[in-house]
């Protein structure tokens, strides 16, 4: 494993954590320290330039202006773009997830993505709220998805775009699929904070950056509290 930090970037704080999705940032924090990674985290506001040296960038739900905004600097200042260009991962989440596209839906009209992945977000005709889970892809070998989703938003990914799950339960993009797994980017619907209630996640992201399997924790808490939301919906 490398010896350098993991640097992680929350991206607009400012904008983009209107639902707790700080607590993926605690997370990536907590379970490096745990397995004796060191760690920097940082918070990039929307007035700032995005540093393109991180890690793993973190972009959180946020209400329909706010997400233009971010949209709109994002698109200007490039360094996201960069970043993943060089190898860096992306977890995003809501608002963030869809700012990852072609378009998304805000204020009532359409708006540019950052088109790092080949998908697009519209309205829907019902708002998505609840509790959702899903069959992960196979590939990335992570147990069954489970989180909180509220949005208003459909996405609908474009030709050989895989999606981060499978729903067994809720909406998620369309009733069918959840989330998008493109490269070192992970993006999603869930709340929760999402990396809490699926710390494989979390693991999978750090694993991308050490290059390494992690050695694993013991995690009882998390453990008990999917075990009780996943019943929960049986």
């Amino acid at each position: 494993m490398s010896t350098e930090a993991i640097r992680l970037v929350w991206v607009y704080p400012d904008l983009l954590s209107t639902y707790g999705d700080r607590g993926n940032l605690l997370i990536l924090e907590q379970r490096a320290r745990r397995r004796g990674l060191a760690v920097e985290a940082m918070g990039v506001n929307y007035d700032q330039a995005l540093p393109e040296s991180g890690d793993i960038y973190l972009l959180g739900g946020g209400e329909d202006r706010p997400q233009v905004l971010a949209a709109e600097r994002l698109r200007a200042d490039g360094g996201l773009g960069r970043a993943v260009a060089r190898g860096a991962a992306v977890f995003a989440v809501c608002a963030g997830y869809q700012l990852l596209g072609n378009s998304f839906y805000g204020n009532g009209e359409q708006y540019a993505g950052l088109e790092l992945v080949d998908m697009r977000s519209d309205r829907g005709e019902t708002r998505a709220v609840g509790e959702l889970s899903g069959e992960v892809t196979p590939e990335l070998g992570v147990p069954a998805l489970t989180g909180f989703e509220n949005h208003g938003g459909r996405t609908h990914l474009g030709p050989g775009v895989r999606p981060l799950a499978t729903v067994t339960h809720g909406i998620g993009n369309d009733g069918a699929t959840e989330g998008v797994w493109s490269g070192r980017m992970l993006g999603t619907y869930l709340h929760g904070p999402a990396l809490a209630r699926n710390p494989a996640l979390a693991d999978l992201l750090l694993s991308w950056i050490v290059g390494a399997a992690l050695p694993p924790l013991a995690d009882e808490w998390p453990s008990k509290l999917r075990g009780e939301r996943l019943a929960a919906l049986r």
